[in-house]
């Protein structure tokens, strides 16, 4: 369903039994919520300025190698939504990809 470098590939599915209006039994299929994990455990890569102009797909391309991988960023930095992190003049954390 995921991909292996998407943040929810490694979450548990997990399925609920629910009856449809005409009474009918449906299984229904998810992932179990996915919660920041502690940034305490990550190594830092390298401390970076956010300056003007700047995206974080751009920044996570440089330093990561994937664009997509922006979500590392937002973990490494404890937020929850990736335009947190695009402050001009606000450091953020790139660290190493976890395990």
């Amino acid at each position: 369903m995921f991909e292996p470098t998407s943040r929810y590939y490694n979450l548990e599915n997990v399925t609920m039994d629910l009856t449809d209006a005409d009474g009918n039994l449906r299984v229904l299929v998810y992932k179990r919520r996915r919660f920041i994990p502690a940034a305490d455990g990550l190594t830092t890569l390298v401390e970076h300025t956010f300056a003007q102009s700047e995206r974080l797909d751009t920044i996570t391309a440089r330093y990561l190698g994937d664009p997509t991988q922006f979500w590392r960023l937002c973990d490494a930095n404890v937020v929850l939504q990736p335009t947190e992190l695009e402050e001009i003049g606000r450091t953020i954390r790139i660290a190493l990809p976890g395990v």
